[in-house]
C-alpha cells in the first residue's frame, strides 16, 4: 500500500511566523513565555510547545502575569486586549498576521465610514473566533457577524453596509451571501442602495482548495489531519470529502482504524488544514505504515 503525504499541506505562513516566534522567545533564555488562547487549533503542536514551556492562558489571567511574557498570536486581537496588556505592564510579542492585522486596518475604515452614514459593519464568520473577535473589536462591537446565509435577516436593509470575510472562510460561500444581500437590497430600495462587499479571504487557505481536490481524487482514503477547533481544519477537510467520501477527520493517531481500510486499498493520502504540522501528518503516515500490513 502506498501512503503519501501532500507537500502542499501544513501550517501556512502566518502560523509558521507566530511559532518561530514564540520558539526564539523559548531558546533565548526566556524561561515562561504565555500565549494569549491556543497557539494554533491543533493540540499536538500545542501539546509540543507546552514541552518547551509556553503556557496557555486566557483574557482573564492578564492581571495576574504582571511583567511577564505574553504572545498574542496569528488570529489578531481587538484593541482592548493591547489596553489591558499595557495596563497590567506585560511584555508584548505581536504575532498577529499580517493578512489578519490589514484586514482589522480595513474594517475600522469601513466602520468610521460607516458611522458618519449611520450605517453598519458585517463580518462573514464564525460568532466567538479569535479573529472575528478582534474584527468586531475594530468597530466597538457593533459589528454584525453572520454565519450563514440565513442570517441576513439580521440585516438593516434602511442602512448602509461594508461586508467582510473571516481570512479562513470559503470565496464561493462569500460569494453567495454578498450576492444574497446585493439582491435583498434591491428588493428593498430598488436601484438606489449603499452595499460594499470585499472578499478578504485569505489565499493562503482558500489556494489550497483546488490541490486538495486533486489530491483527494487521486487516493482510494484521505486521511485528514487537523485540530477539531481549526475553522480552515473543517472547511478544507469538507473539500475532501466532497471529492473522496472516504475522507476520514483524524487529529492523532487514536482515531485511526486501519482495520477499515488497509487490506481494501492501494494508497492513502494524508493532508491537513494550516494549523496542522507537516511532524504530525509525517507520524500519522509513520503509524498507518507500522500498523497497517498487506495482509490482515
Amino acid at each position: 500500500m502506498k501512503i503519501v503525504i501532500d507537500n502542499q499541506s501544513g501550517f501556512c505562513f502566518g502560523v509558521v511566523r507566530a511559532i518561530e516566534m514564540a520558539e526564539d522567545i523559548l531558546n533565548h533564555g526566556t524561561s515562561e513565555l504565555y500565549c494569549l488562547g491556543e497557539i494554533v487549533h491543533n493540540n499536538e503542536e500545542v501539546g509540543r510547545l507546552k514541552d518547551q514551556g509556553m503556557k496557555t492562558v486566557s483574557h482573564q489571567d492578564i492581571p495576574t502575569l504582571q511583567n511577564k511574557n505574553i504572545l498574542i498570536r496569528a488570529h489578531g486581537e481587538p484593541p482592548e486586549t493591547y489596553q489591558l496588556i499595557d495596563k497590567y505592564g506585560l511584555k508584548l510579542h505581536d504575532a498577529s498576521c499580517p493578512v489578519v492585522l490589514k484586514l482589522q486596518k480595513n474594517v475600522k475604515k469601513g466602520f468610521l465610514e460607516m458611522e458618519k452614514l449611520g450605517g453598519q459593519i458585517l463580518v462573514f464568520g464564525k460568532k466567538g473566533h479569535a479573529e472575528v473577535n478582534g474584527l468586531v473589536g475594530q468597530t466597538n462591537g457593533k459589528a454584525t457577524v453572520l454565519e450563514s446565509l440565513e442570517d441576513v435577516e439580521f440585516i438593516d436593509f434602511s442602512k448602509a453596509s461594508r461586508l467582510y470575510a473571516q481570512t479562513t472562510k470559503s470565496v464561493e460561500e462569500f460569494n453567495k451571501l454578498a450576492e444574497l444581500i446585493r439582491q435583498k437590497y434591491q428588493d428593498v430600495n430598488g436601484k438606489l442602495f449603499d452595499f460594499q462587499s470585499f472578499d478578504t479571504v485569505c489565499r493562503q487557505v482558500e489556494n489550497r482548495r483546488p490541490q486538495l481536490e486533486k489530491f483527494a481524487a487521486v487516493h482510494d482514503v484521505i486521511l485528514f489531519v487537523s485540530g477539531k477547533e481549526s475553522s480552515n481544519g473543517k472547511y478544507l477537510y469538507e473539500v475532501c470529502k466532497k471529492v473522496n467520501p472516504n475522507t476520514f477527520f483524524i487529529s492523532n493517531e487514536e482515531e485511526i482504524d486501519v482495520q477499515c481500510f488497509c487490506n481494501k486499498v492501494k494508497s492513502v493520502g494524508i493532508c491537513g488544514a494550516t494549523s496542522t504540522p507537516m511532524w504530525l501528518m509525517e507520524r500519522m503516515a509513520d503509524f498507518v505504515s507500522k500498523n497497517c500490513p498487506d495482509e490482515l
